[in-house]
C-alpha cells in the first residue's frame, strides 16, 4: 500500500473535502525538508551511507503520489546531485541519471503534456515550445535542463546523446533569458560545461566557457566551490593550462566550506579538488 493510501486511511474519520490535497502538502513539505537537510550536512561520509534509503524514500512518495510535480523535482534533484557527488562507476551513473531524467520529463508534462515532447523534434520546434514558457515554469524547466544535462554527461560516449547538446543548451538559455541569476548561476555553469564537453576540434567553444564560468562565479559570489573544481576539470585540464587548473583547486582548498544549501556539495568539492591537484602533476 502506497504512503498516500496509508495516510489517507488514517485521516478517513476526517472525511472534509480538500483531504487529498493536504496529505500531498505535507509530503511534498516532507520531501523538500529531506532534500535541504541532506544538501546542509558537512559531513559527506554520513550522507554517502544513508542517501540511497534516502532515494528509495523519495522513489516511495513518488510511488504513492506520481503526479505531484515538487516530489518529481526533488527526485530529479537528489538523484542528479547523488550520481555528480557519489558516483563514480559509468554504469551506475547511467542508470541513476535515467531516473532524474525521467523525473524532471514527467514534471515537465504535467505542467505542458502537448508541448514537452517537442524535445524529440527537430531543434527549432523545441525552441518554439521554450519561447512559450515563462517565469511560471522556471523550476521545471531548469531541473529538466539540468537532468538532461547529467544525462548526456554519463552517456558521451554516444553520439545520439552528443547531437542533443544544442537542445540542452537552449533549455539553459531559456532559463537564463527568464531570470539570469536563477539559483546563483547554476544554469551558466552547466552552459559552460556544455560549451567545453566536446574538444576545440570537435565543436567544442573554449571562450563561451570561460564567459559562462566567469558569470555562474560572479552570481554565487564565488561561494558554490563546485564550480571552480568542475572548471578546472573540464576547461583547465581540456586546454591544458595546468597555472589556472592548480590556482582555482587551490582556492577550493582555502575556502569555508560552510554555505547554506551548498555545504554538502562545497565539502565534496574540496574532496575533489584535493584528487585532481594530486594527480595534476601526471596529468600536465
Amino acid at each position: 500500500m502506497g504512503i498516500k493510501k496509508k495516510l489517507l486511511l488514517i485521516l478517513l474519520s476526517f472525511w472534509v473535502s480538500g483531504c487529498s490535497w493536504m496529505v500531498t502538502s505535507v509530503t511534498e513539505q516532507f520531501a523538500n525538508n529531506l532534500s535541504s537537510a541532506i544538501l546542509n550536512q558537512n559531513d559527506p561520509e554520513t550522507v554517502r551511507e544513508a542517501a540511497p534509503a534516502y532515494l528509495i524514500m523519495v522513489d516511495g512518495l513518488i510511488e504513492g503520489n506520481p503526479e505531484q510535480q515538487g516530489l518529481l523535482l526533488t527526485g530529479a534533484r537528489l538523484y542528479g546531485a547523488y550520481v555528480v557527488i557519489f558516483v563514480d562507476d559509468a554504469a551506475r551513473a547511467q542508470r541513476l541519471t535515467d531516473k532524474a531524467w525521467d523525473y524532471s520529463q514527467r514534471a515537465l508534462c504535467l505542467e505542458h503534456p502537448k508541448g514537452c515532447k517537442t524535445f524529440r523534434k527537430p531543434l527549432a520546434e523545441y525552441i518554439e515550445f521554450l519561447n512559450t514558457l515563462d517565469k511560471d515554469d522556471i523550476a521545471v524547466l531548469y531541473s529538466f535542463g539540468a537532468s538532461w544535462a547529467s544525462w548526456i554527461q554519463t552517456h558521451a560516449d554516444s553520439w545520439d546523446a552528443r547531437a542533443d547538446i544544442p537542445k540542452v543548451q537552449a533549455t539553459m538559455q531559456r532559463v537564463v533569458a527568464l531570470d539570469d541569476a536563477y539559483n546563483q548561476g547554476e544554469p551558466h555553469m552547466y552552459l559552460s560545461v556544455l560549451s567545453i564537453i566536446l574538444p576545440p576540434m570537435l565543436g567544442g567553444k573554449p571562450d563561451q566557457a570561460r564567459a559562462s564560468f566567469e558569470h555562474a562565479n560572479d552570481l554565487a559570489k564565488g561561494r558554490n566551490l563546485m564550480f571552480k573544481v568542475i572548471y578546472a576539470e573540464t576547461y583547465g585540464r581540456m586546454l591544458f593550462n595546468q597555472t589556472l587548473h592548480d590556482n582555482l583547486l587551490n582556492e577550493v582548498l582555502e575556502a569555508d566550506p560552510e554555505e547554506p544549501g551548498l555545504t554538502l556539495t562545497n565539502h565534496i568539492a574540496q574532496l575533489k579538488a584535493q584528487k585532481l591537484l594530486e594527480s595534476s602533476a601526471e596529468y600536465f
